[in-house]
């Protein structure tokens, strides 16, 4: 149902009213992986960040207000995996246009860099000197992506967006598990930059409560400035200095290379508006994030792979045998022709055109498992069973980002994936301002991936890297069905199409789909497994056939929501991955 004048006013009244004066220090919100009701859901992995979009929704703001909000408090919370040194991918759902529509705010190579940016004496860097320094900091489009969101489709402003966030940042919140031990994996780095030493040493203890008042400060000069405070005043000079001259502690033996960001680069930085990604699957309309996100032309591709084998009659052990090779196949694929479209010919439309995917289905046998990596075919001349020019692996990114999901009570929906790339992003804090930097451009090939082949994701000047990052929005006649989305790096793709199968195929609650145990297949000679996945008979069996797995913890941190049949919604997330999610509705049942 759509806003009356009436209702919109009244929320304007309520959303500008004063927040409540700070008083006892709140109890940590508890963590929920489901939630149904009325109103409106948000899910997200940290229960500070969801409580704060609830509120907004139940003020009367809309899906996007409440996704920038959460998107903020995560940065406060989650602020090793997003925050305003970050990226990422805004696929958003018009109720009243019945339109997908998408923003790019991935973040930009500076001016100056060349595609030897991670080569020196003619050999690429180790990825370890690559992350940890100035070079890899891409520049930031997180509050760009804000301010473009609320613009567009918004009813707060950035300011009205951004006071929950600072005020969560000043009053502080308890760290749980998942914080103590991103600090703990970080903390040798983490001690070698003045700035990120002061701010997270030593380790905070789980149970502790964590304020971060440098970066309240900040958020109030973007609430007060808005976002030229970056892209063109104060905020923006200190980062550049933090590239160009990172703070690092005296006596430390890491080489800690510098970056090349100038304020130009920052002043020049841009959201690009793109059409997103659609694929016709089982009689719904999936739209993901169009280049240079890898997401929605793998996932679509993969789809539309599966797309004549019906999943629901397999066997469980020929349901992941297939998910498995179509994971393979999308992945040859996609390194070999997905970059940044501005730099790249990237046939977008071919890739997830039917027929190509056919003449790739084709090679999978139900009986035995191709031998990775396997050649990509040709979009352009999409022949049966027919592979085009030398395989190649793909390439590692960085496992630690984060990804949002929110609906509101008009139907509107967003699906929101942000990153600061690593796990800690470079490792370094802009000194006075509480918030850690990127480093995306590690996300470029630093070589080509295969010799003499062209590499579409070379780095260059003002140029995106690729990203798996996969935000998806499902629609059925128009309308919402499902949206969803994951941090894990290149693994991002592989969850996302295993819950869309596992809920829309198998029939698997979709909670259930989001705790099943996973495995991730990326044209590797090996699949990537969690340990649970490893202890069920369907990984014997899945061996039998020919599948090598390599063992991990975790695979990704999914939230999702889905409209319900009587218009309630259902927010979902983590049952016990990263500690487990936070799902909630304005309205419980």
């Amino acid at each position: 149902m759509l806003r009356s004048t009436v209702v919109s006013a009244l929320a304007s009244l309520l959303l500008v009213a004063p927040l409540a004066p700070a008083r006892a220090e709140p109890a940590a919100p508890p963590r929920e992986p489901e939630a149904v009701g009325w109103g409106g859901a948000v899910a997200s992995i940290d229960p500070d960040a969801s409580r704060i979009g609830v509120d907004v929704l139940r003020r009367g703001g809309n899906a996007v207000d409440a996704a920038v909000a959460v998107a903020a408090a995560l940065g406060v919370t989650d602020p090793f995996s997003a925050g305003i040194g970050g990226g990422g991918f805004f696929v958003h759902y018009d109720a009243r246009t019945r339109r997908v529509s998408t923003l790019d705010g991935r973040e930009t190579a500076p001016a100056a860099v060349g595609p030897d940016l991670f080569v020196e004496d003619g050999r690429a860097l180790p990825f370890a000197e690559a992350v940890t320094s100035g070079l890899s900091v891409g520049v930031p489009g997180t509050p760009r992506t804000w301010q473009r969101a609320l613009q567009r489709w918004g009813t707060l402003s950035l300011d009205r967006a951004l006071a929950p966030a600072e005020e969560l940042a000043r009053r502080g919140f308890t760290v749980d598990a998942t914080f103590h031990r991103q600090v703990s994996e970080n903390a040798d780095r983490f001690a070698d930059f003045t700035s990120t030493k002061a701010l997270y040493l030593p380790v905070p203890a789980v149970g502790s409560r964590f304020r971060n008042p440098d970066l309240a400060d900040t958020y109030r000069e973007l609430r007060r400035e808005g976002v030229s405070a970056l892209y063109r005043g104060r905020l923006g000079r200190d980062v550049v200095a933090a590239v160009t001259e990172p703070p690092v502690t005296p006596g430390t033996t890491r080489v800690v290379r510098p970056g090349a960001m100038t304020a130009a680069d920052l002043a020049g930085y841009e959201v690009a508006r793109r059409e997103p990604t659609r694929t016709r699957y089982r009689g719904l309309d999936v739209f993901g994030m169009a280049p240079p996100s890898s997401g929605g032309t793998t996932v679509g591709e993969a789809l539309n792979i599966l797309e004549h084998t019906d999943l629901g009659d397999e066997t469980p052990v020929q349901y992941l045998h297939r998910f498995l090779e179509a994971s393979r196949l999308s992945y040859a694929d996609r390194n070999r022709w997905v970059g940044d479209p501005a730099f790249a010919d990237v046939p977008t439309e071919r890739l997830l055109a039917q027929r190509f995917a056919d003449s790739r289905a084709c090679l999978i046998s139900p009986t035995a498992v191709l031998t990775s990596p396997v050649a990509p075919g040709d979009p352009h001349d999409p022949r049966p069973c027919a592979t085009a020019g030398a395989p190649a692996a793909t390439p590692y990114e960085g496992t630690d980002t984060t990804h949002l999901t929110v609906a509101d009570r008009w139907g509107n929906v967003v699906a929101y994936t942000l990153t600061l790339e690593q796990e800690g992003g470079s490792g370094i804090v802009v000194p006075g301002r509480g918030f850690l930097l990127n480093n995306e451009l590690t996300d470029f090939s630093f070589t080509p991936v295969t010799p003499g082949v062209p590499d579409p994701n070379l780095p260059g000047p003002g140029k995106r890297p690729r990203s798996s990052m996969s935000p998806t929005i499902v629609l059925h006649h128009g309308q919402p069905v499902l949206a969803l989305g994951s941090p894990g790096g290149a693994s991002i793709i592989t969850t996302v199409l295993q819950v869309l199968t596992q809920r829309l195929d198998r029939g698997l609650p979709l909670v259930a789909a989001i705790a099943a145990p996973r495995a991730s297949q990326r044209n590797a000679a090996t699949t990537q497994a969690e340990k649970a996945f490893l202890a069920t008979g369907e990984a014997d069996a899945l061996h039998a056939l020919g599948h090598r797995f390599t063992p991990t913890d975790e695979i990704g941190a999914v939230t999702a929501v889905e409209r319900l049949p009587d218009g309630r919604w259902r927010a979902a997330a983590e049952t016990t991955r990263r500690g487990g999610g936070a799902a909630r509705v304005v309205s419980p049942r």
